[in-house]
């Protein structure tokens, strides 16, 4: 079995909760399912995404984009901050480049919650190759904001 089969086998054996808001992404994800991007583990504080850098993917000096890089890193954080019922969202993230990637390599992001307080959270999020090298670092920002469905509340004007 590849691994991209025995990711989608994961990713189907999710159960949607909705007190754990990452649980119940995956289906409209639509940038996770264009990138190709799969998620390995999944609990909260925490996951595992990998990526398989396509032709598509590399820039003029045939090294995988680095704005690709990030997606796979910013898509792993998305998944391991979402970590309870509110939606959370990145405040600011920056990332770091290591080492340089070609098409054909398969990248892992593993995400990782390294302070929560409040509605603010510190994310770090390390992507390797399939050697286990890493190949860049992020350190990404969240905070938790409100469900744009549920309407704020109305004062009455004095």
């Amino acid at each position: 079995m590849s691994p991209e089969q025995h990711v989608q086998t994961f990713e189907s054996e999710i159960t949607p909760d909705p007190s754990w808001r990452a649980s119940t992404m995956a289906p409209t994800d639509y940038t996770k399912r264009h990138f190709g991007i799969q998620i390995l583990e999944l609990e909260r504080g925490r996951a595992v995404l990998t990526m398989t850098v396509r032709d598509w993917m590399a820039n003029g000096f045939g090294i995988t984009h680095g704005g690709m890089v990030f997606t796979l890193a910013d898509t792993a954080f998305a998944y391991a901050c979402n970590e309870g019922e509110d939606m959370v969202v990145a405040q600011a993230a920056d990332i770091t480049f290591l080492r340089a990637t070609r098409a054909g390599d398969l990248l892992t992001a593993t995400a990782t919650r390294r302070w929560l307080g409040g509605r603010s959270g510190i994310y770090d999020i390390t992507v390797t190759d399939e050697r286990g090298e890493a190949v860049a670092e992020f350190r990404g920002r969240s905070r938790a904001i409100p469900d744009p469905a549920i309407p704020p509340t109305t004062k009455e004007p004095r």
